[in-house]
């Protein structure tokens, strides 16, 4: 059988060769820790400490303030010094805890569960919000809502995205080659609140030997299978993956429940592992440092608050001065102007590179190509689009799907005329759906 795919997409030069074969390393930090009240969709979280508080590493320090919430706990020992905005990766000021460490890194107490099978459907939905667990993958929607849908006998597929489509990143490979246990036995606890679910291991063909070696363990498994994709940005993107694996096709209106489907990524599979099996709450996450101007391009497991500034020194810090900073992958990641931010559940990754080539291409006029609508996973015109969004025309742009779009940026990336199309498209689309909310 051919590999399964969608249409469009690009092939981006993917960079995973610096930091793949990079077994993951511990860092364990030794600075201030700054853990934002925000690191998820929905309502932000409210403090359960007080400046001067002595806390212990996996202590809750914030609790969630609504269903559509998630708790933040500590990732270090040690006392809280201020409650207090700060800079966060994609340039805001958010409320957060700020805990100096002791470097002792003393743990409050975790209830292990030695058979999962045992636990009813309420109360793996508990301990997984309990446990604060969001989409680490970067949408940071809380697990608990999106595994409690409507319908749940509805739900058919339980998809694993092992794509990890996005350049440079590889610290889902590594996971995936080092724990595949943590993700097998983690999608079987999913399963268990699906019964009449299939679990899909969804893994690019860039990964030959993690498909060979997750094939093999779930050999003697009944509802679960790998299955390879090509190898493609953005395969990785819900919908794409959704149609590559099931044929099924969904919308901005619709939620993959809606299609039967429930998708999450290695690193929120093995979390939702960690707290059912080891009752341990979401206090690290495994994250990648690359780039041509980074010494040592590796894979760290850190604890979550840990400052960019000390995964950097981690990693031997610049070979060259860095023209880009990028937090994430290049394709969907956010620009940095400074790496004195904190780490966040869904942040997984940072690079560093020595030339910002975007920034010195010229724009020029567009000359009809159609490369972007060849691209465009979604099926839109970005090039027409982008019209609509220079001449601030929201009924046009509404009315040739731009809320479809998925800002993956590979309508930008193909451009000849280097024109910003996913930038263009996504301040449209941010402008109209903020109308909506206001009607």
């Amino acid at each position: 059988m051919g590999l399964r795919t969608f249409k469009g997409g690009v092939h981006p030069y993917d960079g995973k060769d610096l930091s793949k074969d990079k077994p993951i390393k511990e860092l364990k930090p030794q600075g201030i820790m700054v853990y934002p009240l925000s690191q998820h969709i929905g309502a932000i979280a409210t403090p359960v400490v007080s400046v001067g508080d002595t806390v212990l590493r996996g202590q809750k320090i914030a609790e969630s303030a609504g269903f559509v919430s998630a708790n933040i706990y500590s990732s270090v020992s040690g006392t809280v010094k201020a409650i207090e905005p700060r800079r966060v990766a994609v340039g805001d000021m958010v409320d957060s805890i700020v805990i100096e460490s002791d470097g002792k890194f003393i743990e409050t107490g975790f209830e292990a569960c030695s058979d999962y099978t045992a636990l009813t459907k309420e109360q793996i939905i508990e301990k997984i919000q309990n446990a604060g667990i969001v989409g680490m993958g970067g949408a940071g929607f809380p697990t608990h809502v999106k595994l409690s849908p409507k319908n749940p006998e509805k739900i058919e597929y339980i998809i694993a995205n092992c794509a990890e489509c996005e350049p440079y990143l590889t610290s889902d490979y590594r996971s995936m080659v080092e724990e595949p246990e943590k993700l097998i036995e983690g999608l079987k606890i999913v399963l268990q609140l699906f019964p009449n679910a299939k679990g899909i291991l969804a893994i690019e063909d860039n990964k030959s030997d993690v498909i060979a070696s997750l094939s093999k363990k779930v050999e003697g498994e009944s509802r679960i299978e790998v299955v390879p994709l090509m190898t493609k940005y953005p395969q990785g993107g819900e919908r794409q993956l959704i149609y590559a694996c099931t044929g099924r096709a969904i919308n901005s209106k619709m939620l993959p429940a809606d299609a039967g489907c429930i998708v999450d990524n290695v690193a929120t599979i093995n979390a939702i592992y960690t707290a059912i099996v080891e009752g341990k709450p979401v206090m690290d996450r495994i994250f990648t440092i690359s780039g041509d101007s980074v010494a040592d391009p590796c894979n760290f497991k850190i604890c979550i608050g840990t400052s960019f500034k000390e995964i950097l020194e981690a990693a031997g810090g610049y070979t060259t001065e860095p023209e880009k900073l990028i937090a994430g992958g290049p394709m969907m990641g956010f620009s940095l102007f400074d790496i004195d931010i904190p780490s966040t559940k869904t942040t997984g990754g940072l690079l560093c590179l020595s030339q910002d080539e975007v920034s010195k291409y010229e724009t020029t006029a567009c000359i009809n190509c159609g490369r972007c609508v060849e691209a465009c996973p979604e099926n839109l015109i970005p090039s027409r689009l982008a019209k609509f969004s220079s001449h601030g025309d929201k009924e046009q742009f509404e009315k040739w799907h731009g809320l479809e779009c998925i800002e993956c940026g590979s309508c930008s990336y193909v451009c000849p005329a280097r024109k910003p199309l996913a930038q263009s498209v996504k301040t449209m689309k941010k402008m109209v759906i903020a109308d909506k909310r206001k009607k």
